[in-house]
């Protein structure tokens, strides 16, 4: 799909449908007489849709009405979920009926330059479907919309570029998620981030199994012991300012498939574990828009990439491992372990990387969903200035964020007895408590953990949100970079 803008007079509804524009309490004034006449007897309340036929030189046309409701509540999230939802529409539009074009033309857009941008950025995101898997016949032919055309006299090429970006990074980051554990394990993610790389203008290095060992990350190999597929430590480079010495971290936690390994997982609750990598594919994605977009600023992302399988070779319940800060750590919970793979990423990143400020994004922990199900993304941080930016970056996104409490009582749950840390602080406050075992692994760098175990998939379509992966917070990041 192709989306632009134009500002010429569209002269005629023929050969395209026609998408128009409504708004509570405002009259409709396009060109065709038609159209006017016909939007006053609908509804324009918020995400409404209809359709209506009208013939045209002897031929029949579809209109499209869409409304956007009272121009006084609306936002840019409002704005991108209207056209996730007029995106599906045009899709069942073309599905149903036959059409000799599958253009589309926006009339009567009348939003500012930004809000068309999230207009755009939702009908794309909308349009996004993972089904390459599905064996089509020989005779299968999915019409889908072409080109959509917003008509508007505003100059809107710069954020309908950025609504291009925004909204293709966070399909990668969609696609690495929904690829099934066979396909994207943690040598394939790495290749699959150098091609990216490569494309999108960021250095990437791979770090093999030798140099894990060699860098101390004990917490991070322990936890990769038990599969046949060997870790990867991906590091990814971007400098866009190279007079500033400030540098924002990004660390994504990288499980490719967790069994739980001898905490072991349910079947039912291992099924979508392929999706614990939901991390990992955020920040990759982020690397791809930020670099795209060529942004001023310096920007270094890890993921520590691995499984948490099941063999004689695994991790157990009761060891003790070191880490790459040198704590010790009693492991209460194998199935815990992602804050180990953590834990040693996020030192890394801080001393041998020297990023200024860091983000951490995981899918950590089931108390997460519990917390703000899949509505917002609970957060762990040291720093409220730093906070501040990510909230203003999340109002941007539209991908919502709330800062959770990290008390000193919190702390003292992921005390160890017999080491210096535990894994898990226990079935209490257990969201914040990962948060705060990570935590430890930080010092005095403004530090930001985002648990999105309930925001980086959706089980069914709303808006511009399809089911599977959503690819949260891919522009949450990509707008607290730009910030």
């Amino acid at each position: 799909m192709n989306i632009k803008c134009s500002k010429e007079i569209l002269k005629s509804l023929e050969n395209a449908i026609t998408v128009v524009a409504l708004f509570e309490g405002e009259d409709v004034s396009t060109t065709f007489d038609k159209i006017n006449m016909i939007s006053r007897n609908f509804n324009s309340k918020e995400n409404s849709i209809d359709t209506v036929t009208l013939v045209e030189n002897n031929n029949l046309v579809n209109v499209c009405l869409v409304g956007f409701g009272k121009r006084e509540l609306l936002n840019r999230e409002k704005i991108r979920i209207i056209g996730g939802n007029l995106c599906k529409k045009l899709k069942n539009i073309l599905k149903n009926e036959v059409y000799k074009s599958s253009d589309v033309n926006v009339l009567n857009l009348n939003l500012n330059s930004d809000e068309i941008g999230s207009f755009a950025e939702g009908i794309l995101l909308g349009n996004y479907k993972f089904d390459r898997y599905k064996t089509k016949s020989k005779n299968f032919e999915r019409k889908e919309v072409d080109t959509i055309t917003i008509f508007t006299e505003k100059d809107v090429e710069c954020q309908i570029k950025k609504a291009k970006i925004l909204a293709n990074s966070t399909i990668i980051a969609r696609n690495l998620v929904n690829e099934p554990s066979n396909v994207i394990y943690p040598k394939t993610l790495a290749i699959e981030t150098v091609k990216l790389g490569a494309e999108f203008g960021f250095n990437v290095d791979v770090y093999e199994e030798e140099k894990i060992k060699a860098l101390g990350m004990d917490a991070f190999f322990a936890v990769s012991r038990g599969s046949i597929n060997k870790p990867r430590f991906i590091v990814m480079r971007y400098f866009g300012d190279k007079e500033s010495t400030d540098i924002l971290g990004l660390v994504g936690k990288g499980l490719t498939y967790d069994t739980g390994g001898y905490s072991l997982k349910s079947n039912a609750s291992m099924l979508d574990m392929k999706t614990d990598m939901a991390g990992a594919a955020s920040v990759i994605g982020a690397m791809c828009a930020i670099s795209q977009s060529k942004l001023k600023k310096n920007v270094i992302a890890v993921v520590a990439a691995c499984e948490n399988a099941l063999s004689g070779g695994s991790y157990k319940p009761g060891d003790i491992i070191n880490s790459m800060a040198n704590k010790t750590i009693e492991v209460l919970n194998t199935d815990a372990e992602g804050r180990l793979t953590l834990a040693d990423a996020i030192y890394y990143i801080i001393n041998n990387e020297k990023v200024t400020k860091v983000v951490d994004v995981a899918t950590l922990t089931g108390a997460a969903l519990t917390l703000l199900g899949n509505v917002a993304t609970p957060i762990v941080t040291n720093n409220d200035d730093f906070y501040c930016e990510l909230e203003k970056a999340a109002t941007l996104s539209g991908e919502r964020v709330w800062k959770m409490p990290i008390y000193d009582e919190f702390k003292d749950m992921i005390k160890g007895e017999e080491a210096d840390l535990k894994n898990t602080g226990g079935k209490n406050a257990g969201c914040i408590t990962a948060g705060a075992f990570i935590g430890e692994f930080v010092g005095n760098t403004p530090w930001i953990h985002m648990d999105i175990a309930g925001t980086s998939t959706s089980s069914k379509s709303i808006g511009y949100k399809v089911k599977g992966a959503t690819g949260e917070p891919v522009r949450t990041l990509y707008y607290l970079a730009e910030i």
